[in-house]
């Protein structure tokens, strides 16, 4: 318990320096390098001690615990109890308690002695593998999408699940396992830690974790990515697949209090590119400014490693050029119902534009979920293989970290329509045909979803 009071003190203390020995700072343990921070009002994960714009990481507390013999490293971002929440300084995540009731395996049962999770040492059921090599193949321009390989890097092992609650007890955390073993840690290549993880400092106990430009309400947020429940979408997003989580319920449950998911959107085929002069703070919505899946697989570090090694994928992340979903609701913004529809268990959306849309360079970058929603229902944009736009039944553990340009206020701001204001990537983006829908299957283990790929256009 005083260690956890110790670092809630330093985070809302807006500890501006991240922890770490001067040694540590080429990226091969301890901490990432220390660039621009956040301010500390734009963070819904308020433990955060600091969220870096220029490396384009979050700081959070880490904790230690067992799994199965083997010493592993966690993180809690999101907590079922708003009491519980408000103490670690995480995001209220009321959904979260929906986690268990139609899949007892999405939440795993761990041991402790202290009645919150983080206070003593716990006992998880399962962890991660995080050994097997991360492998990303686009297809050739002008149609990366669906990749030509992919092998999935960090897996869940048995009984993982990023969802916990304390025997005896129904709260339910999200507390995703982010190295495992008792180091060196491999934060280049990833061989024992996440993906995502840049930084790990033991001693300060603190992590450096990859974070995810993306939108909600028409703002710009940022987002942290641990878990899938589909190969493809975990290599793609450098996270763990989960496969359990599939049967997480359920599925368009998104604005349903009885579901643990909410509603998250990405696409098949929008324009490709990265911000052209992002700002000190990096990419928001300038021109250039793009996502989805071509989007993500047109770039050339989709199969590299992220990490402070390799200054050119960070470089490029922080230009946006991650998938950057649109959330459908943050756990602060004003509304009620947007932050009771908050879960960090994202069903995933994936849009494809109609022809029409894409010869008219209309297929460009997505702020608003209820936006995409509007042009769905006008048939701008459908599911793959023209079906209405709904769940693909892929699960996404990402928590909301923070907004990017101001401080949380009401939901539901009005945006310009992006078929009107889509200006960024390369006009055109990829065409359509309706004549190519591709099954990702690969080793039967792909993207859970038909998609359409589509023909280039210049």
């Amino acid at each position: 318990m005083a260690r956890l009071a110790a670092v809630m003190l330093l985070a809302l203390a807006g500890v501006t320096q991240a922890g770490g020995s001067a040694a540590a700072q080429d990226g091969s343990e301890g901490s990432a390098p220390v660039g621009l921070t956040l301010e500390k009002d734009r963070q819904t994960i308020s433990s955060a001690l600091r969220v870096d714009l220029t490396s384009d990481f979050a700081t959070l507390p880490l904790f230690k615990g067992s799994a199965q013999g083997e010493t592993v490293w966690y993180v809690i971002t999101d907590v079922s109890d708003a009491g519980i929440a408000r103490q670690l300084g995480v995001n209220h995540a009321s959904k979260l308690a929906n986690a268990g009731v139609m899949c007892p395996a999405c939440v795993q049962d761990v041991r402790t002695d202290a009645p919150v999770l983080g206070e003593a040492p716990v006992e998880f059921q399962g962890a991660p593998d995080f050994s097997p090599e991360r492998t990303l193949l686009p297809a050739p321009a002008p149609t990366p999408f669906p990749p030509q390989s992919f092998s999935v890097g960090a897996q869940a092992r048995a009984n993982y699940s990023p969802y916990v609650q304390v025997q005896g007890s129904n709260v339910v955390y999200n507390a995703p396992i982010v190295a495992t073993g008792d180091g060196p840690f491999d934060v280049t290549t990833h061989a024992n830690t996440h993906d995502r993880t840049l930084g790990i400092d033991t001693e300060q106990m603190t992590t450096d974790h990859l974070f995810v430009r993306g939108f909600a309400n028409g703002r710009s947020i940022l987002y942290l990515s641990f878990d899938s429940s589909d190969a493809f979408t975990a290599t793609i997003e450098r996270s763990t697949f989960v496969p359990a989580l599939t049967d997480l319920g359920f599925a368009n449950g998104g604005g349903r209090p009885a579901s643990a998911r909410a509603s998250i959107f990405t696409f098949a085929n929008a324009m490709a590119g990265l911000e052209t002069a992002p700002p000190d703070r990096g990419a928001s919505q300038g021109p250039g400014r793009s996502q989805g899946l071509t989007h993500a697989l047109s770039l050339p570090i989709a199969g590299r490693d992220a990490a402070v090694a390799n200054p050119d994928v960070l470089d490029a992340l922080r230009r946006g050029a991650d998938v950057s979903n649109i959330f459908s609701d943050m756990p602060t913004d004003a509304g009620a119902s947007n932050r009771l529809d908050y879960s960090p268990a994202w069903d995933l959306q994936v849009g494809v534009y109609s022809d029409e849309a894409v010869a008219a360079s209309s297929n460009g970058l997505q702020t608003d979920a209820d936006e995409v929603e509007r042009l769905a229902s006008q048939g701008v944009i459908t599911a793959p293989g023209g079906l209405p736009l709904g769940s693909a039944n892929i699960v996404i553990n990402c928590p909301a970290l923070a907004f990017l340009d101001s401080a949380p206020e009401a939901s539901g701001d009005a945006v310009p329509s992006a078929v009107d204001a889509g200006s960024g990537g390369q006009a055109g983006g990829a065409g359509s045909s309706p004549v190519l829908p591709t099954i990702l299957g690969l080793a039967g283990a792909g993207l859970a979803l038909a998609a359409s790929r589509r023909l280039a256009r210049s």
